[in-house]
């Protein structure tokens, strides 16, 4: 099992007590349940120890509440400019809380503040989509990252020169990134372990009700067979295939003889358990990737389209608009 480096681990410490203070920097949208996982497994583990092991301040760009993707608005209690006044001579460990819309976040003051804190020899992490932020600040350049599965291929798309992992959580020297949902609680339950054991890790695991910690490689997703309730294993094969060439469609020729069915037993398989021919699913995939590309990034309409394999920009629109009800430029219309 991975954990924090001891480096990471021992900055930004509380000279009075002792203990690990880590600011949360929230955005403004940022992801609830990103958040609350991160913090409640520090909490626990201050109750199950008896003393305070951990102190969390929360931050905004301005000191004033910022509301969660929920519309909750969170009280702050610091400006970013008051975090190294109010907390002392050591930098905390600085974690960015983000969500929908963080791939068009361009708040010069916040990205500046960030590289600022990275001077002062802060750690530095980022919980769900707060890896777009940290790219743009030019923080995780020379660092393995992740990001929620929704959110990598418009990540990858923006930021192609970045070493970018589909796992649950990376740990790279002075900075960690974390997908999102319940990953943060299993980010902070690996970085108690490293800090105060396994066994109070496990402690605080089991207040979780969780069975087991997860580790930096667990996969994101649930495995097809589970998120499509199929089982067959020349289907699961085939669908694989096809969710890891969208850029260049294979053939149907070609996946046929990939899972070693003809073309036509292929079809028989996919109508029985998908209700739909593989050039339809396979349809399906690539377009939603491109919807996601339309919401995540800013390449133009024409590169999102060979990105998903189609060829023109009108075969790529007449498609579109058949599966979603409007156009692509349409689509974006609406998300910006």
């Amino acid at each position: 099992m991975e954990h924090l480096q001891a480096s990471a681990v021992a900055a930004g410490q509380d000279g009075a007590s002792g203990c690990e203070v880590i600011a949360f920097l929230l955005i403004p949208d940022f992801s609830m349940i990103a958040f609350a996982s991160a913090i409640e497994p520090l909490r626990i583990a201050n109750r199950l120890a008896g003393r305070p092991l951990y102190k969390w301040v929360l931050v905004s760009k301005d000191g004033s509440a910022v509301p969660a993707s929920n519309n909750i608005p969170v009280n702050v209690d610091l400006a970013m400019d008051q975090l190294e006044i109010r907390v002392g001579q050591s930098m905390p460990t600085v974690v960015v809380c983000s969500g929908i819309g963080a791939e068009r976040f361009q708040d010069k003051d916040v990205l500046a503040w960030l590289r600022r804190v990275d001077r002062h020899g802060a750690t530095i992490g980022a919980l769900c989509t707060g890896a777009h932020i940290l790219a743009r600040a030019g923080l995780i350049s020379d660092h393995r990252c992740t990001i929620h599965w929704e959110n990598l291929p418009g990540f990858v798309e923006a930021f192609p020169d970045l070493d970018v992992a589909a796992d649950l959580f990376e740990v790279d020297r002075n900075r960690f990134t974390c997908s999102g949902g319940t990953a943060p609680l299993d980010l902070m339950l690996n970085r108690i372990g490293a800090s105060h054991g396994e066994d109070l890790a496990t402690k605080v695991s089991e207040q979780c009700l969780l069975d087991r910690i997860r580790g930096p490689q667990d996969r994101q997703r649930m495995p097809i067979r589970m998120r499509l309730g199929v089982h067959h294993p020349k289907l699961i094969m085939a669908i694989e295939l096809m969710e890891a060439n969208i850029e260049e469609p294979l053939s149907q020729e070609l996946l046929a003889k990939y899972v070693g069915l003809s073309r036509r037993q292929l079809e028989r398989l996919f109508r029985r358990h998908l209700g739909r021919t593989p050039a339809q699913y396979y349809l399906e995939l690539r377009l939603e990737r491109a919807r996601h590309l339309l919401y995540q990034t800013d390449l133009p309409i024409m590169s999102i389209a060979c990105a998903c394999g189609f060829v023109s920009a009108s075969h790529f629109s007449t498609c579109y608009r058949q599966m979603f009800g409007k156009t692509p430029r349409a689509e974006r219309n609406e998300a910006v």
